[in-house]
């Protein structure tokens, strides 16, 4: 009788353990699945810009392309035109900031749907993009050496910054979309402490 219930009960275990083997297997695969299908949505969503948008967002990346293009214009203007080392710093230090923000920019506009400014630079000065420089103080800029083209850049590019400045709030004030308004929180920041530091150089020069 010792014999039957010990077969019995080993028989049972068995059983038991296949059965919760099978639901173990069954459940662990179904999550691997489920994970497996979210992962991607997941990563594209990060890489993505919000979709929430409205027309000032819009208006805001429109107008600050061609807007950080013109200050790049002025900024590779400083090769070759002074030895001043601050002055070729702070362009090297605009050029780089504005190009990536540039591209992010755009990357914005082609989600939402929406064009991207036809024309970038100086070529597109006009009075509804604030601070650009006219085609004259371009061509003034271009001509001036040393000294005087130290000069003209940072007054130019200190009235530059204060439009981008003005337009960042603009955004801040009208704007929807979390990642714009954070790059224009940044570009106010940025470009305040650059004004402050042009500012100390005319004194200084």
């Amino acid at each position: 009788m010792t014999r039957k219930n010990l077969v019995g009960t080993a028989l049972a275990v068995l059983t038991t353990g296949l059965v919760l083997a099978g639901c173990s297997s069954g459940s662990g695969g179904g999550h691997d699945m489920g994970t497996m299908s979210s992962a991607p949505t997941t990563t594209s969503a990060m890489s993505a810009p919000s979709g929430e948008h409205n027309d000032a967002d819009i208006a805001f990346a429109q107008g600050m392309i061609p807007h950080h293009a013109g200050a790049i214009d002025m900024s590779k203007l400083a090769q070759g035109r002074t030895s001043n080392t601050t002055v070729l710093d702070l362009a090297t230090r605009i050029e780089k900031a504005q190009d990536p923000e540039i591209e992010l920019m755009t990357e914005w506009l082609k989600a939402w749907g929406a064009e991207t400014s036809p024309s970038q630079g100086h070529d597109a000065h006009g009075s509804s993009v604030p601070g650009m420089m006219n085609t004259d103080e371009m061509d003034k800029l271009m001509a001036a050496k040393d000294a005087e083209f130290d000069r003209l850049f940072l007054e130019g590019m200190i009235k530059h910054h204060q439009g981008a400045i003005d337009m960042a709030k603009t955004e801040l004030q009208q704007g929807g979309n979390t990642e714009a308004k954070e790059l224009a929180q940044k570009i106010i920041d940025n470009q305040q402490a650059e004004i402050i530091e042009m500012q100390g150089l005319l004194q200084a020069g």
